[in-house]
């Protein structure tokens, strides 16, 4: 198996390093990662600016893999695009430094990078490891666990182009219960801001490292984590809100101005 993988902790990050080794027990690895940290970088990509890529060595001086002075989501464009040598059989996103769990998957540059994998019809994988109250994380045991994780999805032979996303509680807290299967939860996460004053007077925030969930909804990822479980929730990027498509056809689209007699670009005739 060739498995590509990226993350948003940056090429150096101690989770990377952990979750590379696990997955060589499972085939080729190459590392196609940003050069610093993208935490919260979502989806987006580089445009306005050229991409550095760097080959990196791995602590044997063998070939790691290239740092991307870019977004989580380039990494993965341009290793598919520009620079793996091999057309990956999976695509690995992490292991990152805090969960990602709920709408913090919209945020996520751990999981962009993985929707961006999906994009190329790869299976794709975003693990992360909750963040204990005080100390270190364990990466080499979250690691074991994501590669475990790795290892049961892809034994369910999921479909080309799958998209999951995996959750490993505090491990500071003990073993993990158990591994579930449960869908995003939606419910809104509450932030807050420091409001400081500038050496100049003017005023700036900076967000808080918290972010707390005071009300999840219920049977969903957020809730399994605090019980201390494994959380997979297959992921899409479809966005339609397909059940309103057919109401909305409905609603008066009389627009002053638009001629529905022009006829359409040539590159779109012939299709709906």
């Amino acid at each position: 198996m060739r498995i590509l993988m990226t993350n948003d902790d940056g090429i150096y990050a101690p989770g990377f390093r952990a979750l590379m080794a696990e997955m060589r027990k499972l085939g080729e690895v190459l590392a196609v990662a940003p050069a610093t940290e993208q935490s919260a970088a979502g989806h987006s990509v580089t445009i306005f600016s050229p991409i550095v890529a760097t080959e990196v060595a791995d602590e044997k001086g063998e070939m790691l893999g290239w740092a991307v002075e870019g977004r989580p989501a380039d990494c993965v464009k341009l290793a598919l695009r520009m620079l793996l040598p091999w057309s990956p059989d999976l695509v690995v996103s992490g292991l990152n430094a805090g969960s990602n769990a709920g709408i913090n998957v919209l945020y996520s540059g751990t999981v962009g990078a993985a929707v961006e994998g999906a994009f190329f019809r790869k299976t794709s994988i975003a693990c992360s490891l909750e963040m204990p109250p005080v100390g270190r994380p364990d990466f080499l045991q979250g690691a074991s666990f994501a590669r475990q994780m790795v290892e049961r999805i892809l034994a369910g032979n999921p479909e080309e182009g799958s998209l999951f996303n995996v959750n490993i509680p505090d491990l500071s807290q003990g073993a993990p219960r158990g591994v579930t299967v449960l869908p995003q939860n939606t419910a809104s996460y509450v932030e807050w801001y420091d409001k400081r004053v500038d050496p100049r007077g003017r005023v700036y925030f900076w967000i808080g490292p918290d972010f707390n969930c005071p009300t999840p909804n219920p049977d969903t990822d957020v809730t399994a984590l605090a019980e201390r479980l494994i959380t997979v929730t297959p992921l899409q990027f479809n966005l339609t809100r397909h059940d309103q498509i057919g109401t909305m056809q409905q609603w008066d689209w009389a627009i002053e101005g638009v001629d529905p007699t022009q006829p359409a670009p040539r590159a779109l005739k012939g299709k709906n």
